[in-house]
Parts: structure tokens; sequence; C-alpha cells
């Protein structure tokens, strides 16, 4: 064994290790507290109706999380309303939801946060150009036959809105709850009158529609009233020949009100899960459109419910630093070390200071007690010579030389030790000097 750890005095730094080490414990228990576990591989999405935006757009979702390992799980849905119905139901395995805007309202024990507004997504009527001639308000729907959604949907939410405020309800007027890419036939042979379809110019009812021959987009001459007493909605206007030039499609400029697409999560949705679905969103959704210009989303929206942590970051300093240059499972596994390393640092740095400290005042804490000791012994053969023999003296001195023999100390202890060693020495002279034989 190397000479300096000779030297060492084990029990001491037992004593000294100890607590230290049961000081880090706790800091580890105490770090381990903020630590959030492994983000899971797997994400469950509602969307809406089959064929629907929502669940185009939860495709493209699901391709750009498998690049990180992630599974999207999307569950079809009757649309926006059934979908925050979905979310707040404990019971059901929801992650996340599309809503349209303005078909949610947040409740007391809400725990959900938004994501912010992906893309507009207009209300379009559509209506049998045998039946209406360039209709521009929704008060000559009345009396009519009115798809106005299935149940469950935003669609139909948003078309009893502006139907309210025309004085038409289920009273006056035939109201068929209905959605889906099946109105474009009903409505061409004469089943329909109207339909009501909320989603974006890439749906592919709003599409067929748009090329279906007899039928005709209404133009809204009331849009910007509308978005006045319904703030969740915005007026847009559609360029003449925006989806057509050639067909031109449509043929005029149309007004048209939307409300905004967002997605909302659970509260304890994973963090990391959240960036990817940011990052996912991002890349969807950036591109230009009709209606937005490139990179216009998503973007913080004004929802009532409170915005992601997570998705504010996201929208103030873009991707987390760490996925820059790592991949997810690394930028995940680096992340949590952080939060567990720099508590642990910040306890570590103090106790390594202070630790030499108190491993010396252990050992010179020994050295002391026997100088203790030696005073005692000293100012007693001083005071009474002949209370003990000249042996009994130096037995009692020899104890005490003994116990200092064992004392091991490091190199920078050592003048204490032989400066000891030195005054039992002088003790001796005294004992031999004054006490009788």
């Amino acid at each position: 064994m190397p000479e300096k750890l000779r030297q060492l005095s084990w029990h001491d730094l037992f004593f000294v290790a100890l607590p230290l080490l049961l000081v880090v414990g706790l800091a580890f228990w105490g770090a381990a507290q903020f630590i959030k576990p492994a983000p899971p591989n797997r994400l469950v999405i509602s969307t809406g109706g089959e064929g629907g935006a929502y669940q185009r757009f939860a495709i493209q979702y699901k391709e750009v999380l498998a690049r990180y390992g992630i599974e999207l799980v999307g569950k079809p849905s009757a649309g926006a309303t059934e979908n925050l119905q979905r979310l707040r139901d404990a019971a059901v395995d929801i992650d996340v939801g599309f809503i349209q805007g303005g078909t949610a309202r947040i409740a007391e024990n809400d725990s959900l946060v938004s994501l912010g507004d992906l893309y507009y997504e207009p209300l379009w009527i559509f209506y049998r150009e045998t039946v209406f001639k360039n209709t521009e308000q929704v008060l000559d729907l009345k009396g009519h036959r009115i798809a106005v959604g299935g149940p469950g949907s935003g669609t139909q939410y948003l078309a009893m809105e502006l139907l309210a405020a025309n004085g038409i309800d289920a009273k006056n007027t035939r109201l068929v709850e209905e959605g889906g890419f099946g109105l474009a036939a009903k409505l061409q042979s004469g089943e329909l009158d109207a339909v009501f379809v909320v989603g974006p110019t890439q749906s592919s009812l709003v599409w067929a529609l748009l090329y279906t021959p007899g039928v005709k987009l209404m133009s809204l001459s009331h849009a910007e009233a509308y978005a006045r007493r319904l703030p969740h909605l915005a007026r847009l206007v559609l360029p003449r020949g925006a989806i057509d030039m050639v067909r031109d499609i449509p043929s005029r400029d149309t007004q048209l009100v939307s409300p905004m697409a967002s997605l909302l999560v659970r509260e304890d949705t994973h963090p990391a899960l959240i960036d990817l679905l940011m990052q996912a969103a991002g890349e969807v959704h950036g591109a230009p459109g009709v209606f937005q210009k490139p990179d216009e989303f998503p973007r913080a929206g004004h929802s009532e419910f409170p915005l992601s942590k997570e998705a504010e970051r996201y929208y103030k300093s873009g991707k987390p630093f760490l996925q820059r240059y790592l991949p997810f499972w690394a930028a995940t596994l680096v992340d949590r070390m952080v939060v567990m390393l720099v508590p642990i640092l910040a306890v570590l740095f103090p106790l390594f200071k202070f630790a030499p400290s108190l491993y010396g005042w252990r050992v010179r804490s020994r050295i002391y007690r026997r100088y203790g000791e030696l005073k005692f012994l000293e100012s007693e053969i001083e005071e009474n010579p002949g209370k003990h023999s000249r042996a009994e003296w130096l037995a009692r001195l020899d104890a005490i030389a003994a116990d200092a023999n064992k004392i091991r100390t490091p190199l920078t202890f050592s003048d204490m030790l032989y400066t000891l060693r030195g005054h039992i020495e002088l003790v001796r002279e005294t004992i031999l000097r004054r006490a009788n034989g």
C-alpha cells in the first residue's frame, strides 16, 4: 500500500464521507422528483370523419413522428365536439385532438392546453343553382332542406350558430344532421338544397362540391358582421380563380367566414411529445395556401384554453436546442440527465470544498484531545507530585504517548504530531525531576 494511503485515517474518512454521501443521496432523490419518465413511443390522436381534413392531416403527422420513432395512432370521430368530449374523459385513451375554433368552452376542471392555431378552416355554404339565384344571405335558406353536418361535428356547431343568427331553426327549416362525401351527390340530385361544410380547401368534400355542376358557393354579404358578432370567426376572401383559373373557380371574389383549427392536448402529455407535435405542425401547416402566407402557421392563437408551455417556447425559439444537434432519443436523454445533474453538481461542489476541512478538523481534534490529557497530567503533577509514584506517573504518560503514536495523520498534520511528542518528553522530564521513586 502506498505510503500516503497508510497515513490516512480511514476511521476519520468514514465519518466524513458518510454524511456527505447521505446529502448527495438526498440531492439525487430530490432531483428525481422533478424528472419526467422517458417519453412513450405511442401517441393517440382523435381526428374526425372518414376522409375528412383532420384525418388527412393526422396521416401527415404520423409520417413526421415516425421519423423519431413515435407511433401516432389516429381514432376517427364525428368531429371537433366529440374530440373535446374524449379529451375530457380520463377513461378514453386519447392524448391530443383536433378542435375547431369556437366549439370549445373551457370548463372548471379542464386540464387541457392548446398548441395554437394550425390553419384557417372556412365555412363553405354550397347551394343548388336551380333553387337559389346568386344568393348571398343565409336567411334565404329558410324553409329549405339544409345539411348542417353530423352530430358532434364542428360543422354542425358553426352551422347552427349562423342559422340561429338568422332566425332559422328546425321549426321553420328542414335541418339534415349529416356530413361526409356523399353530400355532393345528394345536393346534385336534388335531395338537398344547401350544404354546410367546414374545412380547408384541400378537403375532399369541399373540392368535390367546387367542381360539381349545378352547385354554387355562397358569398356571404354579411361576412364582416358575422366576424364581429362571433369573435372566433375571421372574414376571408377567396379570390376569383384561386381554385382553378382555367375553369374560373370561383367565378367571382367570394366572402367567407372561418374559425381556426387547433390542437388540444392533455396537460400531462409528455413535453418531448408536445415538442414533436409542434415540429410536425410546422412541417404540415407551414406551406403557403389560398388563405395563408408561407410559415404563417402554426402560430400562437387566442384560444380560451391556455397555451402549452412547450408550444410557447416553440413559437419563441423554434425547435429545442438539443434536438437541433442530436437525435430525438439522445436529446431527450440528455435533457432528463441535465435536470438530474444540475442540482447534484450544485450540492457536490460546496461539499467537496467542505470535505477536506471537515477531515482536517477530525484529525486535529484527535491530536488536541491528547494535548488536553497531557496538559491535565502536567497540571496534576505540578500541584501534587506525591499523589502517585514515579512509575505510576510514567505509566499514565506512556499511555498518552502510545495513543499519540497510533494517530494516523497525513503529512499535512505531521508537524502537529511531532510537536505533541516533544511536549510528551518535556512532561516526562518533569515527572523524573519531581516525582518520588
